[in-house]
């Protein structure tokens, strides 16, 4: 198993650096079609991750017939290959256009904080493109920023993230090694800024939260940061309109003045979650939760392991 593993590894590896290398060299109409066209095709064969994201719009829409459901999902593989075509194109997008085709609203919650000199988290779900927001924070507002990364396998691919997202003007250090969380505590106590995609947990220490009526789990990593450090926590919404891609920044999430640090993280890590949730109902199309989330669902799959 492990030879058909390590096959599969190197073959995802080659086909992504297939696409960094050649995507952006073709004409943006071009790239654009051949992005829909694989979104369309993926849909159509009804695969793994094609009825999980299904699955999971099918809580954030429950009244959502089949119908519904399927032209939901549908949007959402263009939604998430958009993505994947934009990101493979983005280290060549100028700074003229990246404040052209990204919009974002509230911008003073996060320039404010930044200027009060305590550090700014801004935590993000899996909505449009976070890492075209990683460049419209490095390039409009002018803040380099830290970031962590799953680490992906084979561990070229990864290197290949990181160097791309590094291109773009972020600090990206690995998720798993014990060190992420003091590096992020001291870029914030120096006044810096800390971006973290936060609606699902990679780790065993991820809070519980209610998201969408269930039982989930999300990392307590922006809260603690922000009582560890006095940052600012400022959860943030994407989307595409258009050819344009808006985005919202919410008001700070706030420490509560009572409860131990468990249950301040608790607190926090659910306010949190409740304005993810809220941007996912309004633009759900644009959730790219293709793996499993909910409780429910990790129990499942266990049980199926076992």
């Amino acid at each position: 198993m492990s030879g058909l593993s390590d096959m599969k590894d190197r073959l995802a590896g080659s086909l992504y650096g297939l696409g960094w290398a050649t995507v952006k060299k073709l004409p943006e109409p071009v790239s654009v079609a051949l992005g829909r066209r694989i979104a369309d095709t993926a849909w159509k064969r009804r695969g793994k991750s094609v009825l999980r994201l299904e699955s999971n719009l099918a809580r954030v829409v429950p009244d959502a017939g089949p119908e519904r459901l399927a032209a939901l999902s549908r949007a959402g593989m263009r939604s998430y290959m958009r993505y994947w075509m934009e990101s493979f194109r983005l280290p060549a997008w100028s700074k003229q256009r990246i404040g052209t085709d990204v919009q974002i609203k509230d911008v003073h919650h996060l320039e404010d904080g930044l200027a009060a000199g305590r550090g700014v988290v801004v935590a993000l779900p899996h909505l449009a493109n976070w890492d075209l927001a990683g460049a419209w924070a490095t390039t409009q507002v002018g803040v380099p920023f830290t970031t962590v990364a799953e680490r992906l396998k084979p561990e070229t691919l990864y290197d290949r993230f990181v160097a791309y997202r590094e291109g773009l003007g972020m600090e990206v250090l690995p998720h798993t090694g014990g060190s992420a969380f003091g590096t992020l505590a001291r870029r914030l106590r120096s006044g810096g800024l800390v971006c973290l995609v936060a609606d699902r947990d990679l780790s065993s220490s991820g809070v519980e939260v209610q998201f969408f009526g269930e039982s989930a789990r999300m990392p307590a990593g922006p809260a603690m940061l922000a009582q560890h450090t006095g940052a600012a926590l400022l959860p943030v919404t994407l989307w595409y309109d258009g050819t344009i891609m808006r985005g919202r920044i919410h008001p700070p999430v706030d420490v509560p003045e009572a409860g131990t640090r468990a249950e301040k993280t608790s607190g926090m890590t659910q306010a949190m979650a409740d304005v993810f949730a809220a941007g996912i109902a309004d633009h759900p199309e644009d959730w790219h939760m293709l793996q499993r989330l909910w409780l429910a669902d990790l129990s499942d799959e266990a049980g199926e392991r076992a």
